[in-house]
């Protein structure tokens, strides 16, 4: 009959400290790449969103949107990739000074984030939540809802 194996103590200590050696390198790949899409994805809603309406480039919000990206504005009306593509061709959008301001940022499973803020602009402010996936490395909206809009009357009055 055969004795069963057994560990000694150091060769338990040994394997221990190298399992917990590889779960601290993981979680700190985790977390570098976490920190990157995070700091992607603030560029993304804080600068390269609003600048592609802004500057109505359509090259920059292809890039930027998802093809089954869909957007339901504030009055609960559906507008599509390409609506809004479309629009953003044939109408200036000069909002003064403007901030999105981020109030949430959630990443899950490093391939979908959830962000939504405030948008303030010198005449009026306005909620949005908006559904970003990553494929091949790439984070784009796929979908965006915007409410809340309250327009400051005041503004630019003398």
């Amino acid at each position: 009959m055969t004795s069963p194996v057994t560990a000694s103590d150091s060769q338990v200590y040994r394997l221990a400290t190298t399992y917990a050696s590889v779960c601290v390198a993981l979680l700190t790949l985790t977390t570098a790449a976490n920190a990157h899409d995070e700091a992607t994805l603030r560029h993304f809603k804080t600068v390269l969103w609003p600048t592609a309406y802004r500057t109505q480039d359509t090259e920059l919000l292809d890039r930027l949107l998802h093809e089954d990206f869909e957007l339901i504005n504030a009055d609960g009306e559906r507008s599509s990739k390409q609506d809004e593509i479309a629009y953003i061709r044939d109408n200036a959008w000069d909002p003064g000074e403007f901030e999105y301001r981020i109030e949430r940022l959630d990443i899950y499973q490093g391939s979908l984030a959830i962000i939504s803020g405030t948008g303030v602009a010198e005449t009026y402010t306005y909620k949005s939540s908006n559904v970003l996936i990553k494929e091949d490395g790439q984070w784009r909206a796929i979908a965006s809802h915007v409410s809340g809009v309250e327009r400051d009357e005041s503004a630019g009055a003398d």
